[in-house]
């Protein structure tokens, strides 16, 4: 729809009431069926439940947003400020205040919020085109502005039905069904049979900053198996559902979005677990949410174990990881950098009656989108994760290990397994977070361009994790964008008890990509509850180099600081201090540095042990937190009948750990 005004709109809504053919959706601009009997996503019956749910302490801060909104802010923006050229930007605005005003009106009656809404419906529909991706220099593909647009509209189409003319209800119809279903069907489409597909390519005149640094020639075969699948598979399901029994290719659209949902679906592992970190997990699960229930309301189809909802939402708990000033943080892998929005958690306790699910939609991440409202359902009882949860090995290969799920505790992860869409070269690094202070830290706010200077922060030099002669990991060069590498761990050993786990992950493949002489990179982590991780660094060479093992600072705050001594380093934040001591087979030098940034982008300090250079090393690292203001931890450390031993004290108790050269571990707590 060519840029118009709203008289212009009307007059065509009114030409199309008239009786002008429509093609394809001819049928639409006949009298509509009976509205079925459930709505999308909630009932009129539904609201007084929801209403009660904006007035529950958890969901009160984000309720207050939407109503405390700035609705002539909007609308200005809406009438003379977006351009219908910019989809990464305007679009995106548009659509966003489209969804929180025809909910928000839903729920109030608000006729103000209305009006905003139907502003933002027009205007969306004004867009000559929903995406900026074409296939074939010419057809228009939908990986998200399309089927985002195609969401908001059916839900909003849905929520303000009674109030919308019939000629607007027709138009918005006619356009998912030409602008939004089609590129999302092309788009899924093209990664079932990529050897068809005639070339995919942004938009030349798009708004898209880094529109003309990217290679998309193997795109449909990469996003086939990253979370811009999933957009696609939503907005086509949804509109498939919406549309059935008016466009004759609903059918057609609602069976490719489940096809294209089940062969997504390994994505997660059998135990929930999810590739692509957990600030893109979230996003991910709530559109598969999204199809199951609308396909489910809508159509009765059940499609509730297309993954493992329950487990997945486990694996969401476990990647939270609150530190002070920062609730809802996360054991940031890859790009993720929080745990996010977590109201697909209300979804999966209301489905499956899961307690678990209920405290995560209670208690971890945010609430920042009108999902939650929707799904929360009061008569389930949240229960508090026990023990039995804080220690997992991941189907992907991920460790974890914690004491609890609040501030106050302490997690430690280790990255091991596959590569992944927005993964970084951080096989084997190690992120550790105590007493409310990230200690050994995985660095935020990588770019996702690799013209910019802050893309070394996807670099292994820029991780809790080992380099060989200064290099580190094999890494993609970006031009593609943030997709996958061919860097590969495995975990090759994993207990845990309790009171300790111990794990190692197996790196070699992943360096000798980059160094042909490397024979071994094995990395174990022990830790010992609550607060001792031992690290011990297995190199092997095939002939004599050096090794640097590096410790991230978190210095966001401009907080973090990290000492030296001769044989230990101590890791400051406000409150709390991490204490190593250092041993090695040679005699490791203990070096401070920061990564090579301009000042502008941040200081990111770390901690460097460089040990060599020999054929075979061994790096031992053991760390203890303690208060600030409390002495020094001794922590002992020899070599005993060839392993070594570390010994000490914590919390009245005494542990002795022993480690082979092999990677070997005993555990002695009294």
């Amino acid at each position: 729809m060519k840029n118009a005004s709203r008289r212009e709109f009307l007059s065509r809504t009114g030409l199309a009431v008239a009786g002008l053919s429509l093609g394809a959706l001819d049928t639409l601009a006949k009298p509509a069926p009976a509205r079925l009997a459930t709505g999308l996503l909630f009932d009129e019956s539904d609201k007084d439940r929801m209403r009660e749910t904006v007035r529950h302490p958890r969901f009160v801060p984000f309720w207050k947003t939407v109503l405390a909104a700035d609705l002539k802010a909007d609308a200005k923006f809406l009438r003379s400020e977006l351009k219908t050229n910019s989809h990464v930007y305007d679009m995106l605005r548009a659509r966003k205040i489209l969804e929180r005003t025809s909910f928000a009106f839903a729920l109030t009656g608000d006729r103000n919020q209305y009006a905003v809404a139907q502003l933002a419906m027009e205007k969306i529909l004004e867009y000559p085109k929903w995406d900026y991706f074409f296939e074939g220099g010419e057809l228009v593909i939908g990986l998200q502005r399309a089927p985002e647009a195609t969401i908001a509209m059916a839900l909003a189409l849905d929520w303000m039905d009674d109030m919308l003319s019939p000629a607007m209800k027709r138009e918005v119809e006619k356009q998912i069904a030409e602008k939004g279903a089609p590129p999302c069907y092309r788009t899924l489409w093209g990664m079932l049979h990529p050897d068809r597909v005639r070339g995919w390519t942004i938009d030349p005149n798009s708004d898209y900053r880094f529109r003309n640094t990217l290679d998309l020639n193997r795109w449909p075969i990469i996003l086939n198996s990253t979370n811009l699948k999933v957009i696609p598979i939503a907005g086509l399901g949804i509109a498939g559902s919406l549309l059935a029994d008016k466009h004759p290719e609903a059918r057609k659209w609602m069976d490719l979005a489940i096809q294209s949902a089940r062969a997504f679906a390994p994505m997660f592992g059998a135990d929930g677990s999810y590739e692509e970190g957990v600030s893109y997990w979230g996003y991910t699960v709530l559109h598969l949410a999204l199809l199951v229930e609308v396909l489910g309301r809508r159509q009765g189809i059940d499609l509730n174990s297309l993954i493992n909802f329950t487990g997945t939402i486990r694996y969401g708990l476990n990647m939270s990881m609150p530190t002070n000033g920062k609730p809802g943080d996360c054991v940031n892998f890859g790009d993720a950098s929080v745990v996010g929005d977590t109201s697909v958690a209300a979804w999966v306790a209301r489905r499956f009656r899961d307690p678990i699910a209920q405290f995560v939609a209670l208690e971890i991440g945010e609430v920042s989108s009108h999902y939650a409202l929707v799904w929360y359902d009061s008569t389930i009882q949240p229960q508090k994760p026990g023990p039995e949860l804080h220690d997992v090995r991941f189907s992907n290969d991920l460790v974890i290990s914690r004491t609890g799920y609040d501030v106050t505790s302490t997690v430690v992860a280790m990255r091991s397994g596959m590569p992944g869409n927005h993964e970084h070269a951080d096989r084997n690094s190690i992120v550790l977070k105590a007493r409310g202070e990230r200690l050994l830290h995985d660095p935020f706010k990588a770019s996702y361009s690799y013209t910019e200077p802050h893309w070394l922060l996807r670099q292994t030099e820029a991780h809790t994790a080992v380099l060989i002669n200064g290099k580190g990991h094999q890494y993609h060069d970006g031009r593609e964008g943030t997709n996958a590498s061919w860097a590969e761990a495995r975990v090759t050993h994993y207990r845990a008890n309790g009171t300790s786990t111990v794990a190692t992950s197996d790196a070699t493949e992943a360096y000798r990509l980059v160094h042909p002489t490397v024979r071994e990179v094995l990395r174990t982590m022990i830790f010992v509850k609550p607060d001792v991780l031992i690290l011990f660094d297995s190199v092997r060479l095939d002939s004599p180099g050096w090794v640097q093992a590096r410790f991230q600072i978190y210095n966001e705050d401009g907080k973090g600081r990290g000492r030296t001594l001769e044989n230990s380093f101590t890791i400051e934040r406000p409150g709390v201090f991490l204490h190593a001591s250092v041993a090695g087979s040679s005699n490791p030098r203990i070096l401070t540095g920061k990564l090579n940034l301009p000042e502008d982008l941040g200081v990111f300090p770390y901690i460097e042990v460089e040990h060599g250079p020999a054929s075979v090393h061994g790096i031992l690292t053991a760390c203890q937190v303690s208060a600030s203001d409390s002495p020094r931890p001794e922590l002992g450390i020899a070599q005993q009948n060839g392993m070594w031993r570390v010994s000490g004290a914590q919390g009245g108790r005494r542990f002795i750990v022993m480690i082979g050269m092999d990677s070997s571990v005993e555990v002695e707590l009294s």
